[in-house]
């Protein structure tokens, strides 16, 4: 019985947070031909200039949420998100050269992908869907969607993303070096074939 009140208490917190945090509406539209010219000049080398990655090391931008993007760019610079690379590529952009990046970014669409591992993938898809009761982990598809689309700027676009780099961010979570408070809860919960199960499942996603 208990177990059963933490796991409701947990999804409970979980699709609260979805009525709250939505970013007010920008009292101009962003400019798609600047946040071109942003993204080939600054973005290009790590992300591609239509966002779509040439390496797992660097994450897939296309097709991500605007509102999503702009407030990461954000984070980079303020220092709130730690990151020596991207604190650089940002502290010159101004909020308008973010609202203008993110929103080209957000209009290209990403490059079909699979998984590599169909047995990893099914564990992945019944974590996504059904989460870990035993573990009090969630379904992931309660904060970024049933299809790997997430909500924006709330919860990011998982589906296609590299596997890879889904699994270092869970990694992240789970021991601290990143920090949020919803995931690092989460993330802590689940062993690491769990998260390569997870990570597997959404790259395959679209």
């Amino acid at each position: 019985m208990r177990a059963m009140q933490g796991w409701a208490g947990l999804m409970a917190i979980v699709y609260a947070t979805l009525a709250h945090g939505a970013a007010p509406a920008p009292s101009t539209k962003p400019d798609l031909d600047k946040g071109k010219q942003v993204a080939a000049s600054v973005c290009l080398a790590c992300h591609g200039a239509d966002g779509n990655s040439p390496t797992p090391a660097n994450p897939i931008l296309a097709g991500q949420h605007a509102d999503y993007l702009a407030a990461q760019l954000a984070a980079y610079k303020s220092g709130a998100r730690a990151n020596p690379i991207m604190a650089g590529m940002s502290a010159a952009l101004s909020p308008d050269d973010m609202r203008n990046v993110a929103a080209w970014f957000s209009k290209q669409a990403p490059k079909p992908s699979s998984a590599r591992d169909a047995s990893l993938a099914a564990r992945g898809q019944q974590i996504w869907r059904g989460g870990i009761r035993l573990a009090n982990v969630p379904a992931c598809a309660g904060c970024h969607g049933a299809a790997g689309a997430g909500i924006p700027a709330q919860y990011p676009r998982l589906a296609g993303q590299y596997a890879d780099l889904t699994l270092a961010w869970l990694k992240a979570f789970a021991n601290g070096g990143r920090a949020n408070d919803v995931m690092g809860g989460i993330a802590a919960r689940m062993s690491e074939t769990d998260m390569k199960a997870v990570s597997e499942y959404a790259a395959g996603l679209r």
